[in-house]
């Protein structure tokens, strides 16, 4: 006769098994030129797609500056961390990417990984991972901003000052915000009035850490008109200027971003694909 206590201990070890969290599988460190991070969990990109640098206009500056200081990282040198603030849809997470995979197409080795805002506590984790790694990171968390001098902001700081989280000398973060000092402070939130100067102050104390800081402004109508010129040449486009700005005006701003979604509405229109 069957043996209830057996089946028993074998129902409940199936059941604790269904149970128990799979294991974590994280892709090869080595093998891809972009990554994600996801908090747990190092996956690969498999089509990662940039646009040629050379397309991303009206921050010549700011090109020349990222790509110096990543390039250096990727020599194993000395490079900063980054900070980049500014407007919306002014380049700041595109130039990103476009630089990197640059420096790739060169044979640099190095690699992107982007992570989530949220996953800014998970990070650690992500660094005992990759510090062995023989290449050269960067880890990119787009679009950060914080309300308070919370947890995060607190790692943020840790590792950027070398504390007991620090990252391994085989990376670098790269931050956007569209605040210049990524924390934002009301002093309408203290129980206690404090000094506007303390305030202003604590507000600075992440953003700067960052040892390379580069502003991103508004886009001009000029500025905007060139992009549109140069995505349009690029991949054999045609267009009115008329056309161009009532885009932007039916869309509520000149941007980066504006231009190529106009570029993709031409592109469309024309039965034409982006290959870049």
């Amino acid at each position: 006769m069957p043996d209830p206590t057996s089946d028993a201990l074998e129902r409940i070890a199936a059941a604790l098994e269904r149970l128990s969290a799979p294991a974590v599988t994280h892709a090869d460190a080595m093998a891809h030129h972009a990554y994600r991070w996801d908090g747990q969990q190092l996956c690969a990109v498999v089509q990662f797609r940039a646009l040629p640098a050379h397309l991303i206009t009206g921050v010549d500056r700011q090109k020349a500056e990222l790509v110096a200081n990543l390039g250096r990282h990727a020599d194993g040198l000395p490079a900063h961390d980054v900070l980049l603030w500014g407007a919306r849809g002014t380049g700041k997470s595109a130039l990103v990417k476009s630089l990197t995979a640059q420096l790739q197409r060169v044979g640099k080795p190095i690699a992107i990984i982007e992570s989530a805002a949220d996953a800014v506590r998970s990070l650690p984790l992500l660094f005992s991972h990759i510090e062995s790694t023989p290449r050269r990171f960067v880890i990119f968390i787009d679009d950060i901003a914080f309300e308070g001098d919370g947890d995060e902001a607190r790692i943020i700081r840790s590792i950027l000052d070398g504390g007991v989280e620090a990252r391994p000398a085989n990376i670098r973060l790269i931050v956007t915000s569209n605040r210049r000092n990524i924390v934002a402070r009301s002093m309408d939130d203290q129980i206690v009035p404090i000094n506007p100067r303390d305030a202003e102050e604590d507000s600075l104390a992440l953003a700067d850490r960052f040892g390379l800081k580069l502003g991103f402004l508004k886009t001009v109508q000029s500025t905007y008109l060139d992009m549109v010129a140069g995505y349009a040449a690029h991949f054999g486009l045609s267009y009115r200027e008329s056309e161009a700005l009532q885009f932007a005006h039916q869309r509520g701003g000149q941007s980066g971003r504006t231009a190529w979604h106009f570029i993709i509405e031409c592109a469309g229109r024309e039965g034409k694909p982006l290959d870049y």
